[in-house]
């Protein structure tokens, strides 16, 4: 979810510092034992045989890690239902902390049969939790996922379209459909697929011909919003004229959105009209879309909602929310925030790509700093080129009057492209 841009770069900042795994006990406790026998040896080549030591215990760690792993696959096969939930909550955990591709190539395969077997046969959190962890396995394996994901989309597709099914497994499998097929989807028509059975989703939440909003439960909501997350993420990497189909389709329909009850389906269907003004106007400047004057007022209105019935958490998120989502409407603004992770840092400019790193936050938790130093999928999707080796040197930072100019100079045209659009705009509503 959104947050104010000064706020949520500075939160991102601090958490990079904690990107990196923290140390185990053992790794604490071996540090501590090589400092206290480098004190009290006076052998000097005792050293050399204690970082053996360390390098044999990191790859002890690795190896209990990645047994424990196999018990979890080979669990999800129990006849138990709880454990295989406990087995799937072990692999999403697994997979979203370490980036473990060269361990799950020659078994790719058989985890696969193992998640779809848990989603399909499975009921509840048990096929919530295999749609997340089929996601995961599409991340960790990049390239190699096509030809698998072919052969899981179909049960996805079937679990997401069953009313009879959970809530919850509906909407995790409409967002590992979206997420997997913007890693592996390679063709289109599969994709325009996807998008349309996302669109059967969360279209239940459009107003009414009477023009009232239909009144779901909370867990119905958060299904079409997850729904409209996926369909968002999709249209962030369509074709021009898919982009334009869809705006036509169903940009005025989701401004009615902004009037659901739940405050999570407001602030995603704002974010979905920022996307799509945002690629419309990649294609023509003037883009305005229909009824733009009375978007902006009701955008407007949702900034500085300060109704007491809704509560405090709720009104400070979509305040943040809808000030950035009209700045962007109004002034052709886009987000602007930048994350720090080890000794690189990735820079957002734009609602393509705070949908991408949105979406990837929300599927890795903490782990996403991991992926963006290891990934080679991730790192390639933002443009962060091969990954770093290990003990690699942050790049020599700029001095301060270098960074002093590139502000200013970057400042001077911004100002000069809003200048314009705001020239165009009073234009034609002067004109109107």
């Amino acid at each position: 979810m959104p947050k104010n841009k000064k706020k949520g770069g500075l939160k991102v900042a601090d958490k990079s510092r904690q990107g990196s795994r923290p140390p185990t006990d053992d790794e604490c406790d071996t540090g501590d034992n090589w400092s206290t026998a480098s004190v009290l040896s006076e052998d000097a080549n005792s050293l050399p045989d204690s970082g053996g030591d360390v390098e044999t215990e990191d790859s002890n760690t690795q190896e209990d890690f990645e047994d424990k792993l196999k018990e979890c696959i080979e669990g999800t096969l129990s006849k138990s239902a709880v454990t295989r939930k406990s087995c799937l909550e072990g692999i999403q955990k697994s997979f979203s902390k370490k980036y473990i591709l060269e361990f799950l190539t020659d078994r790719k395969v058989t985890v696969a049969d193992c998640l779809t077997k848990c989603l399909r046969k499975g009921k509840g959190d048990e096929q919530a939790l295999a749609a997340s962890c089929i996601a995961l396995l599409i991340t960790q394996l990049g390239e190699e996922a096509e030809a698998l994901f072919v052969e899981l989309r179909p049960f996805m597709l079937t679990v997401m379209a069953d009313k009879s099914a959970s809530v919850k497994a509906r909407g995790k499998c409409a967002n590992a459909l979206a997420i997997c097929n913007f890693l592996a989807g390679e063709d289109l028509e599969h994709v325009r697929t996807v998008m349309t059975a996302l669109e059967d989703v969360f279209r239940a939440s459009y107003v009414k011909g009477d023009n009232s909003s239909p009144s779901h439960s909370p867990e119905v909501c958060a299904m079409h919003s997850k729904a409209l997350s996926g369909w968002c993420l999709l249209l962030s990497i369509a074709p021009s004229f898919l982009v334009e189909e869809m705006v036509s389709s169903h940009l005025d329909r989701m401004t009615g959105l902004l009037r659901s009850s739940d405050v999570d389906l407001r602030i995603t269907a704002g974010e979905a009209i920022a996307l799509m003004y945002e690629l419309s106007r990649e294609g023509d400047e003037d883009f305005e879309g229909p009824k733009m004057l009375e978007l902006c007022e009701l955008l407007k209105q949702l900034a500085t909602d300060s109704n007491k019935f809704r509560a405090k958490k709720d009104r400070r998120q979509q305040r943040s929310s809808f000030r950035d989502i009209l700045r962007t409407i109004e002034e052709w603004d886009a987000p602007d925030m930048s994350i720090k992770f080890g000794v690189e840092g990735l820079h957002l400019d734009s609602w393509v790509r705070k949908k991408q790193y949105d979406t990837f936050c929300d599927l890795l938790g903490s782990g996403i700093y991991q992926h963006l130093q290891e990934n080679t999928l991730i790192r390639e999707i933002f443009g962060l080129g091969a990954p770093r080796p290990i003990g690699a040197k942050p790049p020599q930072k700029l001095t301060k009057f270098e960074r002093n100019m590139y502000n200013a100079a970057a400042f001077k045209a911004r100002t000069k492209l809003r200048q314009k659009h705001r020239d165009k705009r009073s234009v034609s509503v002067n004109g109107v």
